[in-house]
């Protein structure tokens, strides 16, 4: 009979999740892992089989919690571009807010990781399919509503929004402030 494990895989997780968050998938070498969960590498590797089975299981991990609440702020009451403004605004003064800058890591493991790591590609396609989903319904909603064009194409203004997200959570990694940010979520709402 085997020993009962010493840690809990879902906090394990979720510990992996903030170090790959913050150094990207080549940048955490399985030390690192090992001491940020607190576990052995033999426990990384029974419980994950691989760094890279942690690492997809951290992507999951970031799509289930930020993906989700992203989707829930599109959701709540409201007018269509006060929810926009807000889902903006929030990310914005998140990432800016962050002290490690890491932006989303979505988008950080699109840019590392697509092309080479198929999964990795998969998970975030889906992740941002699901976004861009959130945000044409919102579209929708404004066009039945009259405060958006009822002939604006809600898809392509759903692609529109999730690309400004990525620049946005990719430009916050360097900006100084909010100023330039601020102006890009004023005019693409002006845009509508």
């Amino acid at each position: 009979m085997g020993r009962p494990k010493q840690f809990d895989p879902d906090h394990a997780v979720e510990q992996a999740m903030e170090v790959f968050w913050r150094k990207g998938y080549a940048g955490t070498t399985p030390q690192d892992l090992v001491d940020a969960l607190g576990i052995g590498k033999g426990s990384l590797y029974n419980t994950f089989g691989s760094k890279h089975g942690l690492y997809e299981r951290a992507l999951r991990r970031y799509r289930d919690s930020q993906a989700a609440a992203l989707v829930g702020m599109i959701e709540e009451p409201g007018s269509v571009k006060e929810r926009l403004r807000n889902v903006l605004t929030y990310l914005v003064e998140a990432d800016l807010a962050d002290p490690h800058r890491r932006g989303c890591m979505a988008v950080n493991a699109a840019a590392e990781l697509a092309g080479t790591d198929e999964v990795a590609t998969e998970l975030v396609r889906r992740m941002l399919d699901r976004t861009e989903g959130a945000f044409s319904a919102l579209i929708d909603e404004g066009r039945r509503s009259g405060e958006i064009a009822p002939g604006r194409d809600a898809a392509a203004l759903g692609s529109l929004l999730l690309t400004t997200v990525v620049g946005l959570r990719l430009m916050a990694r360097v900006a100084e402030g909010p100023d330039r940010l601020t102006r890009t979520i004023d005019a693409l709402l002006d845009s509508l």
